[in-house]
């Protein structure tokens, strides 16, 4: 899979193909969906597929400060991508300059003048151009007068959720909702696969150690969706070795039983010495174990993690 920033990176005597348009953060089920229309369509027609992704959030640009959780970095949701069949995944910049665009230019611009796109295929819901004036409609018809095929796909959803059964369609907002409530087994539903949250091993405080229970403290990014306060059953991967999962339990939160202010992630991994200082590694949340607690002693903290770890045994499918 060929990987572009900006279309800037067009090769040269680039022809025609099938483009998707979205900032698919999470690349939950739906999206594959999508992704995976695109790619069957462009496999019908002989063409490239390519999936045009944006950066940062627009809504970063349009609202300052707004920015949601980000439920997966550009090199996981390419990773993803690749996964289900797209040949050139495009992160076109989102700046002011592009905001600005309206929804005829950005067709212009984008998908006449630099793609070529010969059909494009994007979500009912899809909107674009500035103020989000372009509706699919409006990109059908414009479709038609300038020589390419608009699909409107069908929304994804899952028809047996909450106490009526009502049907409701994956969206990021839902899978955040369910990391923001701890509700791992529902994102894991939409995402179609754990939750994943990455970062960079640093130095903690050295208390784990202390008790027995070494962990690895990860660093995330800034937006990162890190999952409500409390212990969960975890894979770890480590971006050295990505096709190796060990088990691990994973507390996230400040600590409450040592008086902590810092909200931290850290994991303990089962069965393995190994000082993960300075590695590039995801956690995979697959269950949440319990809420955080305040102990009144290191010794009853301790008793909770030897259980905590039993669970997570049992979770994962682990046998010592």
């Amino acid at each position: 899979m060929q990987r572009w920033r900006g279309l800037e990176d067009l090769p040269s005597g680039w022809g025609r193909c099938v483009v998707t348009i979205g900032v698919f953060d999470g690349v939950h089920r739906g999206h594959q969906a999508l992704i995976a229309k695109t790619a069957e369509i462009a496999k019908q027609r002989n063409l490239p597929s390519v999936m045009l992704t944006f950066d940062p959030h627009p809504s970063e640009v349009i609202r300052p400060g707004s920015h949601p959780a980000q439920l997966t970095t550009l090199r996981r949701k390419a990773e993803l991508v690749e996964e289900l069949g797209i040949d050139v995944f495009a992160v076109l910049p989102f700046t002011p300059e592009l905001m600005r665009l309206t929804a005829h230019e950005f067709v212009h611009e984008i998908l006449i003048d630099r793609l070529h796109a010969a059909a494009v295929v994007v979500g009912q819901n899809f909107t674009f151009g500035a103020h989000a004036a372009g509706d699919v409609a409006l990109l059908q018809d414009l479709g038609r007068r300038f020589g390419f095929v608009t699909y409107g796909a069908e929304l994804q959803g899952h028809g047996e959720s909450g106490a009526d059964n009502a049907e409701f369609t994956f969206s990021s907002t839902y899978v955040r909702s369910c990391i923001d409530a701890g509700d791992m087994s529902a994102a894991a539903e939409a995402l179609g696969r754990p939750h994943r949250l990455e970062g960079i091993v640093v130095r903690g405080d050295g208390r784990g150690h202390d008790l027995g229970y070494p962990t690895a403290n990860l660093s995330t990014t800034r937006y990162a969706a890190v999952p409500a306060d409390g212990v969960y059953a975890c894979w770890f991967v480590k971006a050295s070795d990505p096709h190796k999962r060990l088990p691990s339990a994973v507390s996230v939160g400040t600590n409450p039983t040592f008086s902590g202010r810092e909200r931290t992630v850290e994991a303990f991994v089962l069965d393995v010495d190994e000082d993960f200082y300075g590695q590039h590694v995801a956690l995979d949340f697959v269950s949440k174990l319990r809420d955080q607690i305040r102990f009144s002693s290191p010794g009853e903290l301790v008793e909770q993690i030897d259980d905590d770890v039993a669970r997570t045994r049992e979770i994962l499918g682990v046998v010592r």
